[in-house]
């Protein structure tokens, strides 16, 4: 894959990434000077996820794209950002038993996303 199709291939996803944030934050802004009619506060609200349903269509357009090495690397990736996830997740949930405050659903993700690019790492190091 050549350096210029591999940023016509990525270019979407920086874009998308982009609007999403921008969408995030309108909407956060939004929000916060208050809205009197809940249907529309529910509309704002999850309005960033349209970009963010074409984040993950335009990650999965790269990653169908990308050569057998590339997708080797990336499931190894996801699979330890998945297998990382859940077991940090359920064992802070039994922390939670005894009195650790209850986190939000909102770091689910974070902490996966970050698990993927450790994983992405520690794959790529592998098939030096």
């Amino acid at each position: 894959m050549t350096r210029n199709s591999l940023l016509r291939l990525a270019l979407p996803v920086g874009l998308s990434l982009l609007a999403y944030v921008v969408a995030l934050v309108v909407s956060l802004r939004v929000l916060g000077r208050g809205i009197d009619s809940p249907a529309l506060a529910t509309a704002i609200s999850v309005a960033p996820m349209l970009p963010a349903c074409v984040l993950a269509l335009s990650i999965v357009r790269l990653s169908r794209r990308a050569d057998e090495m590339q997708q080797r690397i990336q499931l190894e990736a996801i699979t330890m950002a998945f297998v990382g996830t859940a077991l940090i997740s359920f064992s802070y949930g039994f922390l939670e038993n005894v009195g650790f405050p209850r986190l939000s659903a909102f770091a689910v993700w974070p902490l996966m996303a970050g698990l993927w690019v450790l994983g992405g790492i520690i794959a790529t190091l592998r098939y030096r």
